[in-house]
């Protein structure tokens, strides 16, 4: 019986049929490893597309000035420093050319009523700008004008939620709600916006940021201007991110009388921020894919131990084939094909409960995940090299009997 590809495949198939059970077993290993490879590399790509739609949705090229010499990020509200005041921001908006547009925010949250309707809402004192900056759509009515920061108004936008939960499905613009007991006009109604970074943007009412100092927190003792949480700006163009950054950065320094030392606040550009968030995704999809690896290792010693029991258990067969003239390559030809399609085979099926588990994350959470081709092609290129890898010892093993002794046996 000469080398012969074709016939050692089909034995092996068969072999394999005929001990469906323990085929099962030994594929399941590297079914969860191709399963694993797939969601998490698939779960890990689609943290890093949701961190990046969740900056973009934060406008465009953007800088974020917070007080405090932590990197606190974009978030309004996380810094607890008090070392940037309005005057900071108007000081920006009349010094720093390239700026369009520039929103001071301060925020708070504070029970809204309207009527027996209740709730809690985040409260955003800001600027007109804030609708530039932002890139806010309004469903209803109109944003804050800069007429109602000149005079004081108490004029309120709501979110698309806090004016469902307020009025229902009826029109909200020029209606009053109290925030803390003092009277607000709705003016209008911001188009649904979701979530960003973990907070309801549509559970949201935006103030003029003065109004909100002098009536509903108060203003800081020995401030000559209230103090803001963050001031996001809006550049003409992406292209003067680092002139507007230095010239801000000066522009404060010697607002704050910082002659020397680090300074007391932070600014840092949009892109700046996505870098650093992706860094730290990529970090995690390289840690899922590794993790998912191990599983396939595992699946690939499993293989392995099957198989040498599998010599074991045929002794008797390989010294009959040995016997009749098939030759050690035939033998080592056998078991190593039998190996390379366990481990195919399980690579198929986990690639398929992969994509299964890849469809399942994009219905029921907020990532949309995607199938990564490259991922596919590597989890099953691994899968057979491990049947190949791992297989060949036992292989060798089955192989190098001795007819004479595997007959006795």
């Amino acid at each position: 019986m000469g080398f012969n590809t074709l016939e050692n495949a089909k034995m092996a198939f068969k072999t394999l049929a005929a001990n469906k059970l323990q085929s099962s077993l030994t594929m399941l290993g590297i079914i969860i490893g191709n399963a694993s490879v797939i969601a998490m590399v698939a779960a890990g790509e689609a943290a890093q597309g949701f961190v990046t739609a969740q900056f973009e949705s934060l406008g465009t090229n953007l800088l974020f000035i917070t007080p405090g010499d932590a990197q606190r990020g974009p978030l309004a509200g996380t810094a607890q420093a008090d070392t940037l005041t309005l005057a900071d921001a108007e000081a920006i908006t009349q010094e720093v050319s390239a700026v369009s547009a520039i929103s001071p925010q301060k925020n708070t949250r504070l029970r809204i009523t309207q009527g027996a309707a209740e709730t809690q809402a985040n409260i955003t004192g800001t600027t007109s700008d804030y609708s530039v900056v932002r890139d806010i759509q309004m469903a209803q009515g109109q944003f804050l004008s800069p007429i109602d920061l000149q005079t004081n108004s108490r004029v309120a936008v709501l979110g698309s939620e806090t004016a469902h939960t307020l009025f229902g499905n009826q029109d909200s613009v020029g209606r009053k709600i109290r925030i803390s007991n003092l009277s607000f006009t709705v003016s209008g109604v911001v188009a649904e916006r979701g979530s960003s970074f973990g907070q309801n943007q549509d559970e949201a009412v935006y103030i003029p940021i003065n109004v909100m100092v002098s009536q509903l927190t108060g203003q800081e003792t020995g401030k000559i201007s209230p103090t803001v949480q963050v001031i996001a700006v809006s550049l003409e163009s992406s292209d003067a991110t680092n002139a507007a950054m230095y010239q801000i950065r000066n522009l404060l320094r010697l607002r704050h009388n910082i002659l020397q030392g680090d300074d007391d606040f932070a600014v840092q550009s949009q892109q700046e921020l996505l870098e650093r968030s992706s860094s730290i995704t990529d970090i995690l999809v390289l840690v899922l894919g590794f993790t998912a690896g191990i599983s396939l290792l595992v699946g690939g010693i499993g293989i392995m131990n099957i198989m040498l029991v599998s010599v074991t258990e045929r002794t008797g067969e390989i010294g009959l084939r040995k016997a009749i003239g098939a030759t050690g390559t035939d033998i080592l030809a056998q078991f190593t094909i039998e190996a390379v399609i366990l481990a195919a085979t399980g690579g198929v099926i986990g690639i398929g409960l992969g994509l299964v588990g890849v469809v399942g994350l994009t219905l029921f959470s907020p990532l949309e995940a995607a199938v990564s081709l490259s991922a596919i092609m590597v989890s099953f290129t691994v899968s057979g090299s491990i049947g190949l890898i791992f297989g060949i010892t036992p292989a060798q093993r089955a192989a190098n009997l001795d007819p004479i002794v595997a007959l006795r046996s």
